[in-house]
């Protein structure tokens, strides 16, 4: 029999969801909480003067629905690792369930072996998730597919696609656009670009030369690009090599414009000077990454991911689908 005072006590069976977010940008996790219509939980963190990590959370979070946003921005290793420890201390506390927000997905370029004796770091940085306590990862435009195999749990694969095309859509003629890969690896990405633009595809056929690292040597350009304005897509903008120098191959192959849409700006060492100095006419990026005053240029476009991040952070915690948000049920 119960004794007194438990009798009509009720369980409180409802979700909590709380967002966190580690120091590497905190703008961004304030604008996907403001979408949310919640706060990032108030945490400690700071470093020690041997540059070791101090965590922790001022709020109790035992049986939360926790979601950890962090941008892994230079410098990388720092804020993976400060990502892992919040993550250890939600499982320390209790919590519930913890998705890993990742809007760029660190390591995300070593994700096979391209020789012997190289690692696969995209890999490992999966497998150091898990080990530190999350059920579920959250990133956008992943490099490569295959890394979503890698996490021993559900992934949820966001795409900026949608967001970039719309924009530029809402500004060009379509009709006159050519949607261009800059090499054979993005050539799917830009398959999606032309069907939800309707303009046809160009493909630049690039070839590295073995002895010079870094540099790439391109060849020639397939598809009309002629009189057209062309938008040059991919996942990233790091060096800005790659595309300075497919921009330059469309320019001597007859195009009217240049533009180009990536969705991570990482924009490197001599990137913002590279893209300035080019014929390139507007470089559209999102936020995944913190862009600084002095990494933004007058041809630099910067549409925000909150409202995505904020959409698909509902749906994993309603467990509805994700997938629902890109039109697609499966």
């Amino acid at each position: 029999m119960r004794n007194g005072r438990d009798i009509g006590r009720k369980i409180d069976s409802r979700k909590n969801l709380m967002l966190f977010s580690g120091r590497a940008y905190p703008e961004l996790a304030e604008e996907v909480a403001d979408h949310l219509g919640v706060d990032t939980v108030p945490t400690q963190l700071y470093d020690f003067a041997n540059g070791e990590i101090f965590v922790r959370f001022e709020e109790s979070v035992r049986g939360c629905d926790a979601f950890v946003v962090q941008s892994h921005s230079t410098p990388i290793n720092q804020w993976l690792m400060e990502q892992l420890i919040m993550v250890d201390a939600l499982k320390r506390a209790n919590a519930k369930r913890i998705t890993v927000v990742a809007p760029f997905y660190p390591y995300a370029r070593q994700d096979k072996k391209h020789r012997g004796r190289e690692p696969i770091s995209a890999r490992l940085i999966a497998d150091l998730f898990k080990t530190a306590g999350a059920h579920r990862l959250m990133t956008v435009d992943l490099h490569t597919s295959q890394i979503q195999g890698f996490f021993d749990g559900p992934v949820d694969h966001l795409f900026a696609l949608p967001l970039l095309a719309d924009y530029l859509a809402a500004k060009l003629d379509t009709a006159n656009v050519t949607v261009v890969s800059p090499d054979a690896g993005r050539v799917r990405v830009a398959e999606r670009w032309t069907d939800r633009l309707g303009s046809p595809l160009a493909i630049i056929h690039k070839r590295r030369d073995p002895r010079v690292p870094n540099e790439v040597k391109v060849n020639e350009v397939v598809g009309d690009v002629a009189g057209r304005t062309c938008i040059l897509v991919d996942d990233m903008i790091d060096t800005g090599g790659t595309i300075v120098k497919a921009s330059d191959a469309l320019f001597e192959n007859g195009a009217a414009e240049v533009i180009v849409a990536a969705t991570h700006g990482v924009l490197s060492g001599e990137a913002v000077d590279r893209l300035k100095n080019s014929r390139i006419s507007e470089v559209v990026v999102t936020n995944t990454l913190p862009i600084t005053d002095d990494r933004r240029f007058d041809k630099l476009t910067v549409l925000s991911i909150a409202h995505l991040l904020g959409d698909a952070i509902r749906e994993a915690f309603e467990d509805g689908s994700v997938s629902r948000l890109f039109g697609d049920d499966a």
